[in-house]
Parts: structure tokens; C-alpha cells; sequence
């Protein structure tokens, strides 16, 4: 079984720095798992590194898909087991890089998925989402799944739609799909590294800076080159944290500031969302980091770890 390495935690914690170190010192390719860095030409809004910041290592699965498609979980797991394979293969250390953790349980599990519907059916229970509306739809979900119901965020027509689809094709809920899947042993030998920062406070602070610099390096010029370019809206990669909210700007629904605000404060909750995810893995390794992070910080805690587990 081939060793991996997972570096994970939430937005703006510095995983992409950490990877890229890591795979400098013990000769490693990185594996993107970040479900929004897979489309191309979505860069600034993304955080998707760029060729400076990735300084030669290889970076797969970035840039992958276009805007228009609707990317798959399964379809995810396929490429990224297909990169780390061939990595191993070429006796190099893969490194899983992203805070995406639905992607990083899917390329580590070996299970198999739940089923998936025709193209008919997801367009009818979407024209049926949208003529009902989400708390409708929920109820008929809650009859079908109730803890997929529970368990899905609100506005995430993507996984209530996905959960529905499963339940129709299969007559079993996801949720049992999902407790069938942690039955079957792992893909890969891995070591998982959570970064955080001791302060949640801080984490804010860098997420709302962050936010600014994605501001000043063009991200309302990005949406709009986008939708210029025929992306839908609706499509799945514009439903993207800063995406969303930059485009409901551009068409005349907000205000700038408007948008800026709500991107911070969405950003804020999806790292929230991300840490509660997290702590369901009982084999995680958690760094957790002082206010202002460093590199030299972040390599100095997590290194040891890494040679332990490389080691053995």
C-alpha cells in the first residue's frame, strides 16, 4: 500500500506554502483536493496557486475541468487516484493538498459510490427544486433521508438534489451509502495534517485579508470575463464562495461592498464548516498555529510527523 500525504484545515491556514515545501524536501508531487481549483480560468477568487508559488513542483488536478461542467465527487476521486497511482509508480510522495474534505475521504476510500441517475431524472428533481423552493423540497427529502437532510447546509442545492437522486435510483438513503463506504479499508497509507490556528479570531482576521487582496488583484473582473463568456450563473463552479456573491453584484442585485461583506462572512462559515468536518477523524493530526503563521513555523511542526511516518 502506497504512503501519501494529506495536508488539510481551512481556508487561508497556508496549506498550498506547506505542500510545496514538503514536496521540495522529500521529492513529492502535489495533488490539488480543492472542488473550485479544478475549473480554469477561476484563479483569483480560488486562491489556486500560482506558478511562482507552486516554485517547479508538480501540481495535478488544478485547471482540470471548465466552468461549464458540473464535476463530480466520483469523477474527482477517479482523476486524483489515477495522479497519486502514477506518482507512487514513479517512486515519488504524493501530497494531497486541500481543504476540500469530501474530495480527500472520496480518492482515500476504497468503497465504492452511490449510484447516479440519468441526466433526466437530475433535470427533473432540479425543475423540481426550483418550483417548490429548498424548504419543500427538504421535507420531501426528510420523509426519504433524514440525516442527509439534516446533515446538508442550506443552499446546497448540489447535495439536496445529489441525496434525492440517490434515494431515487437506489430506494436506500445516501446516508446509508455514506455508512457502508466506512466499512471498506483505506486506498492508501496516509498521514493526515490539519493546519489551524489557535485563535479562531485570527483565522477571521486572515480570511477577511485574504479576502481583500482576491479585491485588489481583480476578482470582480474575473466574474465578469466569466459571465461574459457564457457561464451560467447557476452553474455549479459559479456557486463558489465569492463567485456567488461577485456575480449577483455584477447583475445589479447588490452592491460591491455588499458583496465584499458577504464573501468575508461566507468565507468565515465555510472554515467553520471545514474545522466541524475535521474533527470527525479520529486520526487526524492537527498544527495548530499562532496568529500571524509562518512557513518556517508550520514546516517546523508538521516535519517531524512527516519523517515518522516516512520512516516506518
Amino acid at each position: 500500500m502506497g504512503k501519501i500525504i494529506v495536508i488539510t484545515g481551512p481556508t487561508a491556514t497556508g496549506k498550498t506554502a506547506l505542500g510545496v515545501a514538503l514536496a521540495l524536501r522529500y521529492g513529492g508531487e502535489v495533488v490539488s483536493a480543492d472542488s473550485m481549483q479544478i475549473y480554469r480560468r477561476m484563479d483569483i477568487g480560488t486562491a489556486k496557486p500560482t506558478m511562482e508559488e507552486r516554485r517547479g513542483v508538480p501540481h495535478h488536478l488544478l485547471d482540470a475541468a471548465e466552468p461549464t461542467e458540473d464535476y463530480s465527487v466520483s469523477r474527482y476521486a477517479e482523476a486524483a487516484r489515477r495522479a497519486v497511482d502514477d506518482i507512487l509508480s514513479r517512486k515519488r510522495l504524493p501530497l494531497v493538498v486541500g481543504g476540500t474534505g469530501l474530495y480527500i475521504e472520496a480518492l482515500l476510500r476504497s468503497a465504492p459510490f452511490a449510484p447516479r441517475g440519468s441526466d433526466g431524472l437530475r433535470a427533473e428533481l432540479g425543475a423540481a427544486f426550483d418550483c417548490m423552493g429548498e424548504d419543500a423540497f427538504r421535507e420531501e427529502l426528510k420523509r426519504a433521508d433524514p440525516e442527509a437532510e439534516a446533515r446538508i447546509q442550506r443552499g446546497d442545492r448540489k447535495r439536496l438534489l445529489r441525496a434525492m437522486e440517490v434515494y431515487r435510483v437506489s430506494g436506500q438513503p445516501l446516508s446509508e451509502f455514506d455508512r457502508q463506504s466506512r466499512l471498506y479499508p483505506p486506498r492508501y497509507h496516509s498521514l493526515s495534517l490539519a493546519l489551524t490556528l489557535k485563535n479562531r479570531e485570527a483565522l477571521y482576521r486572515r480570511i477577511d485579508r485574504r479576502v481583500d487582496r482576491m479585491m485588489e488583484e481583480g476578482l470582480e473582473e474575473e466574474v465578469r470575463s466569466l459571465l461574459n463568456s457564457g457561464v451560467s450563473p447557476r452553474s455549479t463552479a459559479m456557486q463558489a464562495i465569492g463567485y456567488k456573491e461577485m456575480a449577483e453584484a455584477i447583475r445589479g442585485g447588490c452592491s460591491l461592498s455588499e458583496a465584499v461583506d458577504r464573501i468575508k462572512q461566507g468565507s468565515r462559515r465555510y472554515a467553520k464548516r471545514q474545522l466541524s468536518w475535521l474533527r470527525r477523524d479520529p486520526e487526524l493530526r492537527w498544527i495548530p498555529l499562532s496568529d500571524e503563521p509562518s512557513l518556517e513555523e508550520a514546516l517546523a511542526l508538521a516535519e517531524p510527523m512527516v519523517r515518522d511516518f516516512l520512516e516506518k
